[in-house]
């Protein structure tokens, strides 16, 4: 099938290009639903195989960081090796992470726990890889198929993230079992993801990819890069350099010495060329966005099911936010045609901080519903539409530059959204514990300070506030298989050390517990209503973009030969 620019659609599009976006679409949904099942098994797996809660952390970690960087790396090659090829890569990785997941429970057979932990690391580690990969061809796969409706499609495009978390999380929440029922096999739940995929295989067999606008206008690849040019890599170098540090554990120093060495190679591939401000303005816009959406998610069903003061009631919440965006990013397209892409970016970033600030405020079940309404509607656009911006103002990038704005997001997520707001938690938790009584304070303080940036606060000790949560099951539980696997001693006497607190403290437990929970529960609060700066910090610059276009004559998608 050839993807000529003519018959068939009258936007330009070619004859195969909703069957692409649909399988894209596949690929997207895929992704929401491995991720979102995922965090409903994860109990399974400690009972089965044995692990602690920081092995399981360990199994699920390297999620957006890895998502960021996988993404930058296929962006820079998928103009080179064409879409095609790399979507045929993410299809056999997604196989074969599927295939050692399944594998976890012969492996336990074989060589115990060891392997078994593997097995999951891995296959989770691979179901990142094909997701970073499918996220780099489809974006701008899609912004080449529809080249005049590009917000729209890229929306509808992007309907397949939150379809995949609704789909995942009501499969967890009537697979996981309840008091009186067991669980349905966790090799079931995870292979629900297996269906999506198979669909995107099917539906991308034998089809015609094209090449990008920029390679089928005649775009050399050193012109792509420069699109980006120094001042776009300098925001990626950037993050990069708090990879190194945080993830890697790097000296500062020699952090920003490897980013900025990575910067200097980039500025010699592409003659140095200074790029776009514009471009950097919205790369660091897009951060905010990836802190914000991200970020936010893997904190707001925990927080909310505190408020509600009921978990089950959190995940339901979630799943509510995620039907209105899915529904939700079917109507971008006629939305923009009235208010242009930044119009309705500047409304989300309005909606997103009011909604934070009303679920930082909320109190029971139905005003939480109305916060994250309104969170929902804020945020539902912010994604898809910035990369159809990117797009739209710098096709000549092809696949780099939208695929640097993701990057940039999910890198900003990673490194900032999940660990920032957890530390807000921490902070603000921690001094309002000390306020309301220091000797509970000091019963539960973490060990070590925890550290955000240039930013240090010592907070509550998870570990901890674990115990006094469970009444100390999961830590005797943790004890027990250290010692039947024969652990490292310092490993056994670092959790004999909690066991041993806990029988100290066991005594005033009932007192404290509701001291702890609401200084957690307020530390949720003040992290949410001081996140709602990011999407009011997003308002102002859109506001100011606003004005700019304004002056060159309104907001207009840039040609090829602009």
């Amino acid at each position: 099938m050839h993807a000529t620019h003519h018959g068939g659609d009258p936007s330009g599009a070619a004859p195969n290009a909703q069957r692409l976006l649909w399988a894209g679409f596949m690929a997207i949904l895929a992704a929401g639903v491995g991720f979102s099942i995922r965090a409903g098994i994860l109990g399974q797996w400690a009972e089965q195989y044995g692990f602690t809660q920081t092995e399981l952390g360990a199994i699920t970690g390297g999620g957006l960081t890895g998502f960021g960087i996988i993404i930058l790396l296929s962006s820079l090659i998928a103009d080179r090796i064409g879409f095609g090829p790399l979507m045929f890569a993410a299809f056999v990785m997604h196989l074969v992470s599927a295939g050692l997941t399944l594998a976890t429970g012969a492996a336990f057979a074989a060589g115990g726990k060891p392997l078994a932990f593997q097995c999951l690391f891995w296959g989770m580690f691979l179901f990142a890889i094909g997701n970073g990969i499918a996220e780099a061809v489809v974006n701008p796969l899609v912004a080449t198929l529809f080249p005049t409706k590009k917000a729209h499609y890229l929306n509808i495009l992007h309907a397949g993230w939150p379809g995949g978390l609704i789909l995942g999380g009501l499969a967890s929440y009537f697979m996981a079992g309840g008091t009186a029922t067991k669980p349905v096999a966790w090799q079931v739940q995870i292979s629900l993801f297996l269906v999506p995929v198979a669909l995107y295989g099917l539906m991308m067999l034998g089809q015609r990819f094209p090449k990008s606008e920029a390679s089928s206008s005649g775009v050399s690849y050193q012109d792509m890069l420069g699109e980006l040019g120094l001042v776009g890599a300098a925001v990626i170098c950037g993050l990069l350099a708090l990879f190194f540090k945080s993830d890697l554990g790097l000296p500062p120093l020699a952090a920003a010495g490897i980013a900025a060495g990575l910067l200097a190679a980039f500025g010699a591939a592409t003659g140095f060329r200074f790029g776009h401000i514009l471009l950097a303005f919205l790369l660091l816009i897009h951060a905010l966005v990836g802190y914000v959406e991200l970020g936010t998610d893997s904190w707001i069903s925990k927080i909310t099911g505190t408020i509600m003061a009921n978990p089950a009631n959190g995940l339901l919440l979630f799943v509510y936010t995620s039907g209105l965006m899915f529904v939700l990013r079917f109507f971008a397209g006629p939305i923009v045609e009235k208010i242009s892409p930044l119009g309705l970016l500047a409304v989300s970033a309005l909606f997103g901080a009011a909604g934070l600030t009303l679920l930082g405020n909320a109190q029971g079940a139905i005003m939480c519903v109305i916060a994250a309404t309104v969170y929902g509607i804020g945020k539902t656009f912010l994604w898809p539409t910035m990369l159809a911006v990117v797009s739209e103002q710098f096709p000549k990038g092809g696949a780099i530059t939208i695929g640097a704005a993701g990057g940039v997001g999910m890198l900003s997520a990673g490194l900032l959204g999940g660990p920032g707001i957890g530390f807000l938690q921490d902070q603000n938790a921690s001094a309002h514990l000390a306020r309301a009584n220091a000797a509970v304070y000091e019963r539960y303080k973490a060990p070590k300070e925890n550290e955000f940036l240039w930013m240090k606060t010592v907070g509550l000790d998870g570990a901890k506030v674990g115990v006094l949560e469970d009444g100390g099951r999961e830590a005797e539980r943790a004890l027990e298989l250290l010692r039947k696997e024969q652990a490292k001693p310092e490993t056994i006497a670092a959790q004999q050390a909690l066991v041993d607190w806990w029988s100290g403290v066991r005594g005033s437990a009932d007192a404290d517990k509701p001291l702890v929970e609401d200084a957690g529960l307020f530390g949720g609060r003040q992290a949410l209503t001081l996140t709602a700066l990011v999407p009011a910090a997003m308002f102002a610059c859109y506001a100011l973009l606003l004005g700019w276009f304004r002056m060159q004559g309104g907001y207009q998608a840039r040609g090829m030969h602009h």
